[in-house]
């Protein structure tokens, strides 16, 4: 037996011990270098934004979010960086692209994360620029689904409430206003101004297709204002929809009562907005 054999074997086991120990270091060290890199990356896209240089963050963002795909706060900053770059009803093909791109970086977030709510925040917002122009009532429920998300997550937070009012009105109006014309097209002789009683058949039918979400807009608009009594925007929208459900009402008396509730909370709006532009003066 060579009495050096044991000697080879230990001196090969310790060699490659050693080599892959100093490749694994190396790894790890690039693997390091590169987060670090992605740190900087995303400290220097922050300072672009700021500046308003969004192309310049949304580069910089997408480097960090390359060398580091687990940095959250790159992923949700070129989501921004998109969402700010787009104009709310500009037809063009780069602008829908923004949206398009603000909506699938948040996503992205979602998918490691579904609970972030900066990101469920950002979609919801997002899908509601984009459903104004044009008109897409199936991308308002879809962001109307994110703002439930919210609540179900921080009920206690008032906002989604809110947006959610916000969109129910917006809906229930635009109904209002296609139901008007469509009876004045049939009724070419007759007036119907836009704050008149709704024709008996008219306000059933806009009382079938806008019913349910009228009361769901009043009862969040209503929880808005139990969480943040001071929330004027909130009052507005929710005199807004006392209005549209006045329209539903069957008697003169129900919809006087309903307009008169609705005037109270436009009085106690614009206190309220008086009083915050008193405060700064004060201080």
């Amino acid at each position: 037996m060579n009495p050096f054999a044991h000697f080879r074997e230990s001196k090969n086991i310790k060699s490659l011990a050693f080599l892959v120990a100093a490749t694994f270091v190396a790894a790890f060290g690039a693997s390091g270098c590169d987060k670090l890199k992605a740190r900087d990356l995303l400290n220097k896209g922050v300072a672009a934004y700021r500046d308003g240089k969004f192309d310049a963050s949304i580069e910089d963002f997408k480097q960090a979010k390359d060398l580091d795909p687990t940095l959250t706060n790159a992923r949700l900053y070129l989501a921004t960086a998109y969402a700010t770059q787009y104009i709310p009803g500009a037809p063009s093909e780069e602008n829908i692209r923004m949206g398009d791109q603000a909506v699938k970086e948040f996503q992205d977030v979602l998918t490691a994360d579904p609970n972030n709510l900066s990101a469920i925040d950002g979609i919801g917002s997002i899908l509601y620029n984009m459903a104004g122009t044009p008109y897409s009532r199936e991308k308002f429920e879809e962001s109307k689904t994110y703002h439930m998300k919210h609540i179900a997550l921080k009920p206690e937070d008032p906002e989604p409430y809110y947006w959610i009012g916000v969109i129910d009105w917006t809906l229930t109006y635009r109904s209002n206003l296609e139901l008007r014309g469509k009876w004045r097209l049939a009724n070419t002789t007759k007036t119907l101004k836009d704050d008149d009683p709704m024709p008996p058949q008219v306000r059933d039918e806009y009382t079938k297709e806008n019913g349910q979400l009228i009361d769901e807009g009043i009862d969040k608009l209503r929880k808005a204002l139990e969480l943040r009594p001071e929330y004027d925007d909130a009052m507005a929208y929710l005199n807004l929809l006392l209005r549209r459900k006045a329209d539903e009402a069957a008697t003169p008396a129900e919809r006087a009562d309903l307009l008169k509730q609705a005037d109270a909370l436009v009085d106690k709006a614009k206190e309220i907005k008086q009083k915050k532009m008193e405060a700064p003066a004060k201080s």
